[in-house]
């Protein structure tokens, strides 16, 4: 099983969206507070369609907290603005991905302590989507896991 880390996430569909994917594939979802939303959130429900009861979804309150209380053994943050690809891991069992917030990213502190993946793109391209990009590397990881449950 592996863990879907978000920090701050700010778009409610997107949130909903990989709450669905993670019921989906058997992944553990982390969402880190403060939410741009709601939970209740009629967007969040759309997008999550009646998933919610399945996926396993826990809540922190900051960073701190959810690095007491999950204790991830392994940590990466997936980000644009480092070089390593996604691709070039070997991923293990309860490996954890940490996406930044969709406008803000992580904070330079969290950043420089953990290690650093990226999901190429095209030169002059900003971003992707942050249900489009944790969905591209949690398949892969899961593929390496053999789609294991």
């Amino acid at each position: 099983m592996i863990n879907l880390v978000l920090f701050q996430p700010e778009i409610p569909s997107n949130t909903g969206n990989l709450i669905r994917l993670s019921a989906n594939m058997g992944a553990n979802l982390h969402l880190i507070k403060p939410y741009g939303f709601e939970m209740n959130d009629k967007r969040l429900r759309r997008a999550g369609l009646d998933y919610k009861d399945l996926a396993s979804v826990y809540e922190y309150d900051n960073f701190d907290d959810y690095l007491d209380k999950a204790n991830p053994s392994k940590l990466y943050l997936v980000s644009s603005k480092v070089s390593k690809n996604y691709t070039d891991i070997k991923y293990h069992n309860n490996d954890s991905f940490l996406f930044g917030s969709e406008t803000k990213g992580l904070p330079k502190e969290i950043f420089d302590e953990y290690e650093g993946i990226t999901v190429p793109m095209q030169d002059g391209s900003r971003s992707l989507n942050l249900s489009n990009c944790v969905s591209i590397v949690a398949y892969e990881a899961w593929r390496q896991l053999d789609f294991a449950i």
